[in-house]
């Protein structure tokens, strides 16, 4: 009798754990976004990053193949990676692991060691930012999160020209990017991190792209866009750190343009 009841104690405690294994929850987008191989640090950034609202209104499914531009630490990289499984695929467009610039070798090396050290990743190909991304025709989607202000110019061009190339007819690609004010000068783009939203748009359209629809899910009004080091002023970067560290704690993060394109 106490044997049986070790038994059945044991499989309910099997039973337990795979219900809370977030890996058997890759095909629905809530539960992946409430995963526990998030970082906590991430999860933190949900009320400003709006992820479920976000991805939903990229119309993301779990059997797409699809290519995250820049993904830096993997903040998206962690929820797709779970979301995302055969027969899609999520291809992570890293900095080029023998740049000349330490900074992008270094992202590219903590990038790697993050996918190499769970399970969840093994569905994850890395390639280099300023390659081809894909073979043609091959990808569903392409997404990119606060990317755009640090490609400003032919590095743009080069990239979503590769994304295009990469999409498969009716393809998405998907841009969440810091929204300068209209007029706002391509320097003081740069400089800021804020681009606008005809910048954005037209750099999409010059290579085919066609806007489908706009979101105002990551919008966030306290943001005044005037700040002495730009967008990273806000959290998370603080560049200030504790000089009027409330300030900028109680407009949080960037106001973000949300923006839906598609390959006709």
């Amino acid at each position: 009798m106490k044997k049986n009841k070790f038994y059945i104690k044991v499989l309910s405690l099997f039973i337990f754990g795979l219900a809370y294994n977030s890996n058997l929850f890759s095909h629905n987008l809530e539960e992946a976004v409430e995963s526990i191989d998030r970082d906590p640090k991430n999860v933190s950034r949900d009320i400003y990053r709006n992820p479920y609202e976000t991805l939903s209104f990229f119309e993301i499914k779990s059997n797409m193949k699809i290519i995250e531009l820049s993904p830096g630490g993997g903040w998206y990289t962690e929820i797709l990676a779970n979301f995302v499984h055969e027969p899609g695929i999520l291809i992570a467009a890293h900095y080029d692991p023998n740049s000349e610039r330490e900074y992008f070798k270094k992202m590219r090396a903590n990038f790697e060691s993050k996918i190499n050290e769970n399970s969840m990743y093994d569905n994850v190909k890395i390639v280099n930012l300023n390659s081809e991304l894909a073979e043609a025709h091959s990808v569903d989607a392409v997404l990119t999160f606060r990317n755009l202000h640090n490609w400003i110019g032919s590095q743009a061009d080069e990239i979503f020209a590769n994304s295009y190339k990469a999409l498969k007819k009716g393809g998405i690609l998907g841009v969440v990017e810091h929204r300068a004010n209209p007029g706002t000068a391509l320097e003081i783009m740069k400089k800021s991190g804020y681009v606008t939203e005809e910048y954005a748009i037209k750099t999409a359209e010059k290579h085919g792209f066609i806007l489908v629809s706009k979101s105002e899910i990551n919008a966030n009004p306290l943001d005044t866009k005037d700040h002495p080091r730009g967008v990273w002023t806000l959290p998370p970067s603080m560049r200030l750190k504790d000089q009027d560290k409330d300030k900028y704690l109680k407009i949080g993060e960037s106001d973000r343009m949300t923006l839906l394109f598609k390959k006709l």
